[in-house]
């Protein structure tokens, strides 16, 4: 096997050290050493192994991706020395063979020939606002959680607010929740507090307000209500904070809104997951197996073992998958309409994937062309082939026993 790089160096990291294997050329023509040594993961001591990188004149250093412990050793080497960060799936080591030392020497070797896929790490800019969207995405399911324990202390007190409110902590719900933590206890007066359309319902939220809410359930509830309005100001804060880094990238982000089901959180997910620039990615094919939103390929002996989507961006998936639910209900438009056909043949869940896909397809090409979304109508599928839409319409009002005869009109 060819050898690609005569001085290639792998690091296996861990939380407090990193092994660090250099493979250079030995003394006989054709023959290579190794040497293993062990470095701290502090800021200092990374400096210090990339002085030792540069005095063996190492060009090419190989990552392993552990937990988030490679980004300092990733960061200080990137600016000095040529990087490649690898998925731990791609780099595994033979079986019974696994310690830190022989791993970064398996993953010198596979430096050395060139036999690794690098990863994708965005610039700092991008690495910014990743940070932001992630952080934004765990306060808001923190906040969902909040709700939910409220409910839960609700239904301990007889109190089936929810089951009347469709929003617990809508403007309704949250006077009527901080009126009980005042200690106000007359179902009457609290669903008097009832606000809009759910003033309709005050005899329901009379009877569901009817319990044995205690001072036991106000101190909890207050509890809640308070990590719940903290929750909410960090949102606020965080989602102030990314509209300023996202000013780069804000034309890009206008274009992915007129895709339907993709809301301005949506699209600032997208940007920060893909970093904005398909050049990264040769093809949408390319940037859809990234994502995990394609058939996977599995086979052997000419059989199909399996075609099920790969383990992808989790952050990026989530915001598709809230995308694809949305376009999915959206009226007189091309996915929907490409939702409803998919499921009717393979299942909803199996449709979502396609919605997915068919989105971030539609993401490289406006990210890569800079035009805007143009959607091509419910009525697109149907008229890419009239005679057999007409044919498939013919046959399902004969399976319902009906004799059609098709006029053609004037044209």
């Amino acid at each position: 096997m060819d050898v690609i790089h005569e001085r290639a160096a792998g690091i296996d990291i861990s939380k407090r050290d990193a092994k660090v294997c250099v493979r250079v050329p030995g003394k006989r023509s054709g023959t290579f050493e190794q040497k293993v040594t062990t470095w701290g993961s502090t800021a200092s001591a990374i400096l210090e192994l990339r002085e030792h990188l540069l005095a063996n004149r190492v060009s090419t250093v190989v990552l392993e991706a552990t937990g988030d412990y490679w980004k300092p050793f990733y960061y200080l080497l990137e600016e000095v020395l040529p990087v490649t960060l690898v998925n731990a799936r791609d780099v595994r080591n033979l079986p019974g063979r696994k310690t830190d030392v022989s791993d970064a020497a398996w993953l010198a070797q596979l430096a050395a020939h060139g036999l690794v896929r690098s990863s994708f790490v965005p610039p700092e800019p991008v690495r910014e606002l990743r940070d932001l969207t992630r952080m934004r995405a765990t306060i808001v399911r923190e906040r969902a959680r909040e709700i939910q324990r409220i409910e839960k202390v609700l239904e301990d007190a007889g109190i089936k607010l929810s089951s009347v409110a469709s929003d617990l902590t809508g403007v309704s719900g949250r006077a009527m929740l901080d009126a009980l933590v005042a200690g106000e206890r007359d179902p009457q007066v609290l669903a008097g507090m009832a606000k809009a359309r759910l003033r309709s319902k005050t005899p329901e939220l009379v009877e569901a307000l009817t319990g044995w809410f205690r001072d036991h359930h106000a101190f909890l509830i207050r509890l809640h209500l308070t990590a719940l309005d903290q929750h909410t100001a960090m949102i606020d804060e965080l989602t102030a904070r990314i509209e300023v880094v996202m000013e780069p990238f804000r034309v890009l982000r206008d274009a992915l809104t007129t895709i339907p089901g993709v809301s301005t959180r949506v699209a600032d997910v997208i940007i920060a997951e893909t970093g904005a620039d398909m050049s990264v990615f040769p093809t949408a094919g390319h940037l859809a197996s990234w994502a995990g939103v394609c058939p996977g390929s599995n086979e052997s002996a000419g059989r199909v073992k399996s075609t099920r989507t790969r383990p992808g961006n989790r952050h990026l998936k989530a915001a598709l998958g809230i995308a694809a639910m949305s376009a999915s209900r959206k009226k007189d438009s091309h996915l929907a309409a490409k939702y409803r056909r998919i499921a009717a043949r393979r299942g909803p869940i199996k449709a979502v994937v396609a919605i997915e896909h068919t989105i971030l397809i539609a993401v490289w090409n406006m990210a890569k062309t800079g035009e805007t979304y143009l959607d091509l109508g419910p009525n697109h599928h149907a008229t890419l082939n009239p005679e057999r839409t007409a044919n498939r319409a013919l046959k399902q009002l004969r399976d319902l026993g009906y004799d059609v005869t098709l006029t053609p009109t004037a044209a």
